[in-house]
């Protein structure tokens, strides 16, 4: 009798995972593939309760520690492959199963395999190309190897893997049109159609459709020539804000606060073409005063369900100074946006996009991120932007106060039956701080190591680290690789309990290359302390 020892919480994932539903055969795979030079004569397994260790009498077993599953450059034990399957408790025998591959490898993609890892109908988790940090956390097992620019290997992937949704998260392969191509394959995808990620990848395309649809936005026009563009600014005065009309990494946006800063920002994108082909046009906006504030919504392609509210902090400086980043930080939910505005959300923005799109005949199939303003004069939301899929990072403060099914929630707008469907919501409050690389957003240097991350998760209840941007050097320690590298998110009663946790797990973080924000939340926790006196 030969056993593999493990915890009995990983030999029970596996065994209900392998014994439970006739589901063992597809993802068994994992362990059978030449590819991955795991083992082979796969059968039904048991848990042997004394031994405190799976029963591997059929496992003939062979393993390549070197090489492993995780791909991206980390090694991956069988413990963490058995932690990435689902334990399988207390789901409807009614309830569809699912595997799932997660498109992506950035902190926003760490936070999706989290929740789906935790969905109860979901059997396994798959992620391309993923991030170090996402395969030895055991949320999903990455396939660093998959091109995912290639429509084709993603779809014979799919086929070959039994995959049942695919969850696409960065941008750029939604404009490319991956999820066009696999819809096409009858691969239930979650994310939009090239046509309608237009809504992000031209910014122009959103205004006009704004202006058709009657959607509140800031007073906007466009321009290809840098003389036009400087003469409308120079009518309009400053401040302003000039916009890439395509995607720029998070970077296209330039809130202008005099006419010189605006002129610079149309040369440098119309006439240096830092963002090239991306910033061949620009968007010259009204500048609006306000607070800012993101709101998600599931759509069907004729229904959409509203999310819980975030914040995100996108100046790279402590109260709000510095250049635009990616985000620094982000909580939810965000107390400026009340359930009043959240249905004032919902009539004016969101239902007239879905709408709209519906009838330019491009139907969107996603999730909307709506960047919104809540002007100060008015005390209204106006559309700043639209983002095609879970922002970063407040996809990581709305994963951890996620209590609904995810898979079941991705599945239910892929087939169009959203209709009627609640999704339940942690009643905490979430916070994520995010270790940037020293010198982002502009150059920053690489490989610089980063310690004491287990001890991070490990100072308060509800605390986890996702990875945005890590790989492991030769003596196994986690190192930077990107701009954005970490984001610290933690669970609290409340904000400032969210926050005092963050910042005590940030503080355990040994990242001498690193740097954060020390001021997360400001706005609402300032606020909550004037209403106090």
């Amino acid at each position: 009798m030969a056993y593999i020892s493990c915890s009995s919480a990983v030999a029970n994932n596996a065994s209900k995972f392998l014994n439970s539903h006739n589901q063992f055969n597809s993802v068994a795979k994992i362990f059978t593939s030449s590819n991955y030079r795991s083992c082979f004569n796969v059968r039904p397994i048991n848990f042997d309760a004394a031994k405190n260790s799976i029963d591997v009498k059929y496992f003939q077993f062979r393993w390549s520690s070197r090489r492993g599953l995780a791909g991206g450059g980390c090694n991956q034990s069988l413990t963490t492959v058995f932690n990435s399957l689902s334990s399988n408790n207390g789901v409807p025998a009614s309830e569809e199963r699912v595997v799932v591959l997660v498109i992506g490898g950035g902190g926003r993609e760490h936070a999706i395999c989290y929740a789906l890892h935790r969905s109860p109908s979901c059997d396994a988790v798959f992620c391309a190309p993923g991030n170090c940090g996402i395969s030895n956390s055991g949320d999903a097992t990455c396939i660093s190897e998959l091109d995912i620019s290639d429509s084709s290997a993603v779809i014979a992937f799919c086929r070959e893997w039994g995959v049942g949704l695919v969850v696409v998260g960065p941008e750029a392969p939604l404009v490319a049109g991956l999820a066009n191509d696999l819809v096409k394959a009858g691969i239930p995808t979650f994310g939009p159609s090239s046509e309608a990620a237009a809504l992000e990848g031209s910014k122009d395309f959103m205004k006009r459709l704004c202006d058709k649809y009657g959607i509140p936005t800031a007073k906007y026009q466009s321009f290809t020539d840098p003389s036009a563009a400087k003469a409308y600014i120079k009518e309009q005065g400053a401040p302003t804000v000039v916009k890439a009309d395509g995607l720029a990494a998070g970077k296209g946006v330039v809130v202008a606060m005099t006419l010189e800063e605006a002129y610079e920002a149309v040369d440098s994108m119309l006439v240096r073409s830092i963002f090239g082909s991306a910033g061949g046009r620009v968007v010259i906006e009204e500048y609006l005063e306000g607070e800012e504030a993101s709101f998600f919504a599931i759509v069907d392609g004729e229904n959409a369900i509203g999310l819980e509210s975030a914040q995100d902090h996108k100046r790279v400086g402590d109260g709000d100074t510095g250049p635009n980043t990616g985000g620094m930080g982000a909580y939810s939910p965000a107390p400026v946006l009340t359930k009043e505005l959240q249905s004032v959300v919902m009539e004016s923005i969101i239902f007239p996009t879905v709408k709209g799109m519906a009838e330019e005949g491009c139907k969107f199939v996603g999730v909307l991120y709506a960047g919104l303003m809540i002007e100060k004069k008015s005390g209204l939301p106006k559309l700043i932007e639209y983002n095609v899929r879970f922002g970063d990072p407040e996809c990581q403060v709305l994963m951890v106060r996620l209590e609904s099914d995810l898979a079941q929630v991705l599945l239910a707008a892929c087939k169009g039956e959203l209709r009627g469907l609640s999704v339940e919501w942690s009643t905490d409050s979430a916070m994520v701080v995010v270790m940037a690389s020293k010198g982002y957003p502009g150059s920053y240097e690489k490989g610089t190591v980063i310690q004491n991350l287990e001890e991070a998760e490990q100072v308060a209840p509800n605390v986890k680290v996702f990875h945005a941007g890590t790989a492991l050097d030769s003596n196994g320690n986690f190192i930077a690789t990107g701009g954005r590298v970490l984001g610290v998110t933690v669970k609290g009663k409340d904000l400032e309990e969210a926050r005092d946790r963050a910042y005590q797990a940030v503080e355990q973080i040994k990242w001498p290359g690193g740097f954060y924000r020390r001021d997360i939340g400001w706005r609402a926790l300032s606020k909550k302390q004037a209403t106090k006196v």
